[in-house]
């Protein structure tokens, strides 16, 4: 019989993990090999590998035209059908505006065609996900959680023939959610609480998951949970596709946000809910794996939505900056809003290149893109929010104010404020900065981590060490020359970008550099430099402002080769001399940040701020919050008022009536 697992937070049986069983989990999980050339793993390694990147790939001509196709019904049907003030009004996307969603088969966008999809290249799914993006993030994350990380795609990557014969039909019609993150489980999945027991043909599922966006109305959904190990069962944290029709399963809250009110996010517990053994995907203990394996690719989503919200705050603030007079000026002839105009622009253009090499090199399938795709998600999270923070500002008052509002007073409704809110999640789903800086530099650092090996092991004899020690001597003694000069201090180099070439020469200068910076931090450091967070941030950072320039200089300079017509086969034409100068603006904005950063990594407060952080935790300056009331504590008001809804009044399915009427079994 199976164990009840299904408490809530306040309920559950802390599961302690040391930190040495944590690491062990993470490492068991990511894939150790490189069978492919990384153009980000060589970037960090001082290789400037622009080969890898350019020409700029494109997609073939059968994908290009399938794509094309798709992008003109969307666009005719998000220009037509969709009120996106309504649902940022009512909070939820209309049952009709997913119907004909459904109908396009926009749900299926990234299913192959045998098997009842459209087969899109990751290229166009972004580019259609940039298109519904634009209407309403909300749209976008709800086609991207079903299949950037649902069921569709981890089912495609380590899928049985019977299992994509069953499951991915069904996918192209329904829709699917990713539920990993427990109550008190979030980034350390070593002490994730659900279980799966093995039970006769089946296991028998408990836990509760949180923040399942799609969970409210999903009709299949991937869950992570615990198998314990047994005679027979390698156990382990594995990977199961669970119909929502199953009885057991209770949705016991439809989340609220700052942002994406159309979400559908909520809270869902399973209770002895029996799940066959043919659902399990992959293994026994590989669910990280599947987990890990399947974000490769998954985040591509968050920069697709990013790059459209980007090119959107683009058009207001010129059209804004034009508009506005003041002091006898149009504001963006004042040099204090040209700069954020300025910056707008160009990091738009440098976000959607982004987007498009990276969708490209995974549709190429040549090359292993987990740092290039992880890069992406980070930098273009990051930097759509300082876009659309600029367009606010630019914006002023009716920045601030609410489309609804503005519209209600006759203005036109720009739902600036809107954006910024719907935006900022982007910088923690599927990962949040703090953790892709780690995730990032575990990639960026492998090679020095497999050379140093026993040198940093704590429990690693002293003959294993010096047998390191002597293998990271023939290593280092051959890759340290390298790293002295190269094709950046030759003027000459890269002529074939034109004025983009020393921006190029550049970013081959700065990859050394930081290769080298690296490498002395390893060694003042050694096995502490994980700890380093705040190094490895901005290591980290440098990386991503050196891929965006590479990306960058490339895409302008195929812009020009191709006469002047957007990659992704837009229908506006793009001269290349104006792409240049864009690209040209951003490298030098870039080339800032880039100095800046270095900087940083041996002149900052880090050890400074860890200590204060401490004394903070410790409780030494409590007397810094007085004389000020903490609102999210309850007044002696609430316990008089009247008893309102449940929870699960909350909560609405769009799901088949047998499923949506099936009684509540949760515990």
């Amino acid at each position: 019989m199976s164990q009840t697992s299904g408490q809530t937070s306040g309920e559950a049986t802390e599961r302690t993990v040391d930190e040495r069983t944590a690491r062990k989990v993470a490492e068991e999980a990511r894939d150790a090999e490189w069978r492919l050339p990384s153009f980000g793993k060589q970037l960090f390694l001082g290789d400037f590998r622009l080969d890898l990147v350019h020409p700029h790939p494109r997609p073939d001509e059968a994908a290009a035209q399938r794509g094309e196709r798709f992008l003109a019904r969307l666009k005719e049907f998000c220009a037509t059908r969709i009120d996106p003030a309504r649902i940022e009004r009512e909070a939820r996307i209309p049952d009709e505006v997913i119907d004909g969603l459904r109908e396009l088969g926009a749900l299926g966008m990234k299913i192959p065609e045998r098997y009842g999809g459209l087969g899109l290249s990751q290229l166009y799914y972004g580019r259609a996900l940039m298109v519904v993006g634009s209407v309403n993030p909300a749209l976008a994350a709800l086609l991207s959680a079903h299949q950037s990380i649902g069921v569709p795609q981890p089912i495609k990557l380590f899928g049985t023939a019977e299992q994509k014969e069953t499951w991915l039909p069904r996918c192209a019609r329904q829709i699917s959610a990713f539920l990993l993150t427990e109550p008190d489980v979030g980034s350390d999945p070593a002490r994730l609480h659900a279980t799966a027991v093995p039970d006769g043909d089946d296991y028998v599922l408990d836990g509760v998951k949180l923040w399942t966006t799609n969970g409210v109305v999903a009709d299949l959904v991937v869950v992570m949970a615990r198998v314990p190990e047994s005679e027979g069962h390698r156990g382990g944290i594995s990977a199961f596709v669970v119909d929502m029709d199953s009885p057991g399963i209770t949705v016991e809250n439809r989340n609220a946000f700052m942002g994406l009110r159309g979400i559908e996010n909520g809270v869902t517990r399973f209770h002895q809910v029996r799940v066959p053994k043919a659902n399990l995907i992959g293994a026994e203990g590989a669910g990280l794996k599947v987990a890990l394996t399947t974000l490769n690719t998954g985040r591509l989503s968050l920069p697709a939505v990013c790059a459209a919200s980007a090119k959107w705050a683009t058009k207001i603030a010129r059209e804004w900056s034009r508009e506005r007079v003041q002091w006898g000026r149009p504001i963006g002839r004042h040099e204090a809003i040209a700069k954020k105009v300025a910056f707008i622009a160009a990091t738009s253009y440098a976000l959607e290149a982004m987007h498009d090499l990276s969708g490209q090199l995974a549709d190429d399938e040549r090359n292993d893109i987990r740092i290039e795709a992880a890069l992406a998600k980070l930098w273009s999270s990051e930097m759509s929010c300082r876009v659309v923070d600029e367009l606010v500002q630019i914006r002023g008052g009716r920045g601030f104010e609410t489309a609804e509002s503005l519209a209600a007073r006759g203005e036109r409704g720009v739902p600036a404020e809107q954006l910024l809110r719907d935006l900022r999640i982007n910088r923690i789903f599927e990962g949040s900065t703090e953790i892709m800086h780690l995730l990032i530099a575990r990639e960026a650092v492998d090679t020095h981590l497999s050379v140093a090996g026993d040198i940093i092991d704590p429990e690693a004899s002293r003959g294993r060490k010096a047998r390191a020690v002597a293998r990271a001597g023939g290593f280092y003694a051959r890759w340290l020359p390298t790293l002295v000069t190269g094709a950046g201090q030759r003027p000459g180099a890269y002529g074939e970008f034109g004025p983009l070439a020393k921006h190029l020469r550049y970013v081959e200068r700065a990859s050394r550099k930081l290769a080298r910076s690296t490498f002395y931090a390893a060694g003042r450091w050694q096995g502490r430099l994980e700890y380093k967070q705040g190094f490895l941030g901005r290591m980290v950072d440098i990386g991503a402002e050196l891929f965006a320039m590479s990306a960058v200089c490339v895409r302008a300079h195929a812009d020009g080769q191709s006469g002047g017509t957007p990659l992704a086969g837009e229908t506006a034409t793009l001269p290349g001399s104006s792409a240049v100068r864009l690209a040209d603006a951003f490298c030098r904005q870039a080339r800032v940040r880039v100095e800046e950063l270095f900087d940083g990594l041996w002149r900052n407060t880090d050890a400074l701020d860890s200590k204060l952080a401490k004394q903070v935790l410790d409780g030494e300056f409590t007397w810094l919050e007085e004389g000020v009331l903490d609102p999210s504590i309850p007044g002696p008001w609430i316990a008089e008022a009247e008893p309102g809804p449940s929870k699960r009044d909350n909560v609405h399915r769009r799901i088949p009536a047998s499923a949506a009427h099936r009684p509540a079994t949760g515990a």
